[in-house]
């Protein structure tokens, strides 16, 4: 009987110990780009289709040891695979790099933000990561989702600018844009969280996003969090309908 108490712990450590290293390794190139990147599959029945979840991390998580990028989210959605089965992509940005922007904008002040700026060859890279997915495996593009924090909201803006009619939703937190750079075509719903304490990324970035959006139609709400400073992920991630809310879209 000891035996078998010691097998069975045994086994529950190694299910645990998958679970917290769930995420398969990979990197892509493109564009003399190359981002590490973990994923999560599912297990496709059927030739059935799934959503596709592109998570941007924060200015913090930069690197290429493929691991950072895990820190903040990614127990989220492992927690969750079973209800919410999906491509899941992290890929990690590399130091020298900013998502969206060449380098560090001066100011997260909104109207302080870069107005005219040429898509970066990260983002370029991170959109044909996600044709990559589409092209090759079984994914529902009338599904595809972004979630993104800090630098990575910031790049959610840039993405949803430049390709208006591409995802069903998207979930910035803690970002900032230029408000003038939105124009009146984005189909995305989206959902944007900041905290009111926050010494990082101005409050009034997500404020004044959310204020151009709803004026222009846009389908887009706000929450905000009292006396939350930069880290407004914590108690978004922490939401009962974070997930939900997502995986509740298409196109």
């Amino acid at each position: 009987m000891r035996k078998l108490i010691l097998t069975v712990t045994a086994l529950l450590v190694c299910i645990g110990a998958f679970c917290q290293g769930g995420y398969r390794k990979s990197s892509f190139s493109y564009g003399g780009v190359t981002l590490p990147y973990r994923y999560l599959e599912p297990t496709v029945k059927g030739g059935e289709c799934y959503p596709l979840v592109l998570f941007l991390h924060g200015a913090g998580e930069r690197g290429s040891d493929n691991q950072a990028q895990l820190v903040h989210g990614s127990d989220l959605f492992l927690k969750k695979f079973g209800e919410f089965p999906a491509y899941v992509l992290f890929p990690q940005c590399p130091q020298s790099g900013y998502w969206a922007y060449s380098s560090r904008p001066e100011s997260f002040a909104p109207h302080m933000m870069p107005e005219n700026c040429p898509e970066t060859p990260e983002i370029q890279a991170v959109m044909a990561l996600v044709d990559y997915y589409i092209a090759n495996k079984n994914v529902d593009t009338s599904r595809l989702y972004l979630v993104g924090l800090s630098m990575g909201a910031m790049a959610i803006y840039d993405i949803l600018i430049r390709y208006p009619g591409r995802f069903a939703a998207a979930e910035p937190i803690c970002g900032s844009v230029n408000p003038a750079r939105f124009g009146g075509n984005i189909v995305t719903c989206i959902r944007i969280f900041h905290g009111d304490a926050d010494n990082v990324v101005p409050v009034e970035a997500s404020r004044e996003a959310y204020a151009t959006l709803d004026w222009m139609g846009a389908d887009v709400e706000y929450i905000e969090f009292p006396g939350v400073n930069h880290g407004a992920w914590v108690p978004a991630f922490a939401r009962e309908d974070f997930l939900p809310w997502l995986f509740s879209h298409h196109l």
